[in-house]
């Protein structure tokens, strides 16, 4: 995904909310460097000069009990340039609560407490990520 953002693009999904430029870098690799078992398939790929969408799922292992995440995702991209410029993910919050926190997500996944608290942890991470893996 790197490969295709212009260094200004802006990412926005359920989980991490809006990133602009080097955060929506370090969120790909931070993903993708910490994933457990990762199968990513993507299919209805449609693309012209300006705009484009493709519907993907990831398959993963997450957080310490190892849980089996399944998620289904759309992607609306916007290009300028031949690069990415806009990146929207959309997902179901609350599935995904279910697989990867167990009863919690069950529970409370559709909450918005919870899913502040998920926004709140994630970025966390990828702050530490950054300063860890500085460039």
């Amino acid at each position: 995904m790197t490969a295709c953002y212009d260094p200004d693009v802006i990412f926005s999904d359920p989980a991490f909310g809006v990133l602009e430029g080097k955060k929506a870098f370090a969120m790909w690799q931070m993903l993708c460097g910490r994933a457990k078992d990762l199968q990513v398939t993507a299919s209805n790929i449609r693309a012209n000069d300006r705009s484009g969408s493709a519907d993907w799922e990831a398959k993963y292992l997450f957080g310490p009990n190892q849980r089996p995440v399944h998620n289904v995702v759309k992607a609306a991209l916007e290009f300028q340039n031949g690069k990415i410029v806009r990146h929207t993910d959309s997902f179901d919050m609350w599935r995904w609560t279910r697989m990867a926190l167990g009863r919690v997500g069950t529970f409370l996944g559709w909450s918005p407490f919870l899913r502040s608290a998920v926004r709140k942890s994630v970025l966390r991470q990828l702050d530490e990520y950054m300063q860890n893996h500085a460039a």
